[in-house]
C-alpha cells in the first residue's frame, strides 16, 4: 500500500492573464499566427487559483503589464526563498521587461532582490529538490547563472542540460514531489542529456518516470504540495502514476497556455518561507 502523503501549505505568486497572447515565437510550441482564445485562458487560470485555495494555499497576484503578454508565466519571474530573491534576466528581449515588473512587486512586499547578471528565467530553470537545487540550461538559463544562485542562496547546485528544445526549461521537463531531505521527483528522462539522465538516477533511484505522451501534454509542469499534486488531465499514465505512489491529483486544464508553451507551473510562482 502507498505511504499516506502530508501536504505543506504553500505561498503562490501568479499573474492574471489578462493581456495573454502569443504574438512572437520563441518556443517550439509557438506560432505567430496562433489565436488564443482569452476568455477561456482566463477562465482555466481562476480555476487554478480556485484549486490551490480549495487546498489551502495562499495565493498573491502581481498586476499584469499591458505589452508583456508572458507575463502570466510567473514561475519564470524570480526564485525565492527566505525573503531573499533571485530574480530573473530573460533570454528573449520581449520578455525583458517582465523581470523589473516582478522586482517593482518584490520590493514593495518587502524582499530583497538580486538581479542575476547572467541569463537567469527564475523556477522555469531553477528547482529545490531536497538538499540540491536543480538548475537547468541548453535552451533558456545560462550555465554560469547556477553558479551566481549557489553564491547567493548557499545551496549545492546541481546542473543538468536539457537537450530537446520542445523541453526547452527545466520544470516542461520535470518536477519535484515533496519536500525534505528525501524529496522525490517526477521527470521525462529522454529531455535530458545521457549524463544528466545518470545524474537523476543516482540522486533519485526511486523517482516517477513519465512517458513521452505525458511529457507532451505538459504532464511534468505540475505543482505538488507533498501530496496533492495539480497536474493536466490529459496526462492520464502520470496521474496513475502518482497514484500508485500515494499522491491525489488534482486535474486542472490549462491547455490554452500551451499554445505559448506554458502550463501549471509557468503560472506559478512559489514564495518559499
Amino acid at each position: 500500500m502507498p505511504m499516506s502523503r502530508v501536504p505543506r501549505p504553500r505561498r503562490f505568486l501568479v499573474c492574471e492573464p489578462r493581456h495573454f497572447a502569443v504574438q512572437y515565437a520563441i518556443n517550439p510550441w509557438m506560432h505567430e499566427d496562433t489565436q488564443v482564445d482569452v476568455e477561456l485562458a482566463r477562465g482555466q487560470w481562476a480555476e487554478l487559483i480556485s484549486a490551490y485555495r480549495a487546498h489551502g494555499h495562499t495565493v498573491d497576484s502581481v498586476e499584469p503589464v499591458a505589452g508583456l503578454p508572458d507575463m502570466v508565466f510567473a514561475a519564470n519571474s524570480a526564485l525565492v526563498v527566505a525573503g531573499r530573491v533571485f530574480g530573473s534576466l530573460f533570454h528573449a528581449p520581449q520578455r525583458r521587461p517582465e523581470s523589473s515588473a516582478y522586482e517593482t512587486w518584490f520590493k514593495s512586499a518587502g524582499f530583497d532582490v538580486r538581479r542575476p547578471e547572467s541569463v537567469c528565467e527564475g523556477e522555469g530553470d531553477l528547482v529545490f529538490a531536497g538538499r540540491h537545487l536543480l538548475a537547468g540550461t541548453g535552451f533558456r538559463t545560462a550555465r554560469s547563472a547556477h553558479h551566481e544562485v549557489q553564491e547567493y542562496f548557499g545551496v549545492p547546485t546541481v546542473s543538468l542540460t536539457l537537450v530537446d528544445p520542445r523541453f526547452y526549461h527545466l520544470d516542461t521537463a520535470l518536477f519535484v514531489l515533496d519536500d525534505g531531505p528525501e524529496a522525490n521527483i517526477a521527470y521525462y528522462p529522454e529531455a535530458f542529456s545521457a549524463g544528466s539522465r545518470e545524474v537523476l538516477r543516482l540522486l533519485f533511484p526511486d523517482a516517477v518516470v513519465a512517458t513521452r505522451e505525458d511529457a507532451m501534454v505538459f504532464g511534468l509542469n505540475s505543482v505538488s504540495d507533498g501530496r496533492h499534486v495539480f497536474i493536466t488531465p490529459r496526462a492520464e499514465a502520470l496521474a496513475g502514476e502518482l497514484d500508485r505512489h500515494g499522491y491525489v491529483p488534482v486535474p486542472v486544464d490549462l491547455s490554452e497556455f500551451q499554445k505559448a508553451g506554458g502550463g501549471i507551473k509557468c503560472c506559478t510562482q512559489e514564495i518559499r518561507s
